[in-house]
């Protein structure tokens, strides 16, 4: 069966101001679709066809070498912006709490530290690309940072949540200013959908 495109669970202007009803518009319905389309057709025919995405991607070594880089490109489009949606919300934000706030605590020293570590790696993260909370192999919880559609599942961590800072993530509304769009971001996170990724990656 083909991949798709998830569907929202709020409408494409449920993120304003922060995120504005066009970019969700061309980010949802245009570039998602188009490493869908891209990773559909890099696998069709092949013993991928059958496979989850994720699984897909945490294995690229093992994908035939004349499709592995749109794999890789396309498939980890796919499998980054999934997780992105399904990490926001309309009137989100806050601060979490329960095991999950207590492992940032733990990990970071308070949340307003792990923020700023994590605006800081999307900052100053080169060209296009994400920054991520994951767990990694040694069940710790750390701050990385990928280029282009990487995605940590490829390097043997679990992505907790991860924030797009590709141009076409901000730029109708932030323009250049990266790191205002960072600091919005954090207003529509859904912190139980993230408190479930991270339960679920224990």
């Amino acid at each position: 069966m083909a991949f798709e495109v998830p569907e929202l669970t709020f409408a494409h202007d449920a993120l304003e101001p922060y995120i504005n009803k066009r970019t969700m518009e061309l980010h949802h319905g245009l570039h998602h679709a188009a490493y869908v389309n891209k990773f559909n057709a890099a696998i069709e025919g092949t013993d991928l066809a059958g496979k989850g995405a994720e699984e897909i991607i945490q294995n690229l070594d093992a994908v035939p070498e004349n499709i592995r880089t749109a794999v890789r490109n396309n498939g980890g489009g796919h499998v980054n912006h999934s997780i992105f949606w399904s990490i926001m919300g309309a009137n989100k934000g806050g601060e979490p709490t329960g095991e999950l706030g207590d492992a940032i605590k733990s990990t970071f020293g308070s949340f307003d530290n792990f923020k700023e570590k994590f605006n800081s790696a999307g900052g100053g993260q080169f060209g296009s690309g994400w920054v991520w909370l994951v767990m990694t192999p040694e069940g710790k919880l750390d701050v990385v940072g990928t280029p282009n559609q990487d995605t940590p599942m490829s390097q043997g961590h679990k992505v907790i949540m991860g924030n797009d800072v590709w141009e076409h993530a901000y730029y109708l509304t932030y323009e250049n200013r990266r790191p205002e769009y960072l600091k919005a971001w954090w207003n529509v996170v859904d912190f139980d959908a993230v408190a479930k990724r991270f339960a679920e990656a224990k």
